[in-house]
């Protein structure tokens, strides 16, 4: 009898643990923007794409303005390259297929986009 009670305690532990890890539904906005710009800023400061850049693009230094776009499920769905005063076509694409590669840790409300403005400087 213990060993069932032990037993069922931990699967609901188990279980509720994956319920509240659940990405936030985000609705306003500003908050959605400074979230995306949180994100990307920790994007482009990890050792994973630091790494990367250096490996294959040492030299390249400057800015780069795009609009995100984002959907519902928290991907990137488009990508627009605004200004840049990069003239690597190869570090663009780089950078294009690492950002449309990310997944944002929040959702947005049903049927809901939102394209944000985003300037990282390198």
């Amino acid at each position: 009898m213990k060993q069932i009670y032990i037993y069922s305690t931990l699967f609901l532990l188990f279980f509720s643990s994956t319920v509240f890890a659940q990405k936030p539904v985000l609705a306003d906005e500003e908050i959605v923007a400074e979230t995306v710009t949180k994100e990307m800023d920790d994007l482009f400061k990890s050792k994973d794409f630091l790494k990367q850049k250096e490996k294959k693009f040492k030299d390249v230094t400057g800015t780069i303005g795009a609009d995100i776009g984002i959907i519902q499920s928290g991907k990137v769905s488009t990508l627009f390259k605004v200004d840049s005063d990069i003239n690597n076509p190869s570090f663009t694409n780089f950078l294009s297929d690492y950002i449309i590669d990310y997944k944002f840790k929040f959702k947005l409300q049903k049927q809901q986009r939102y394209k944000i403005r985003y300037t990282v400087t390198f």
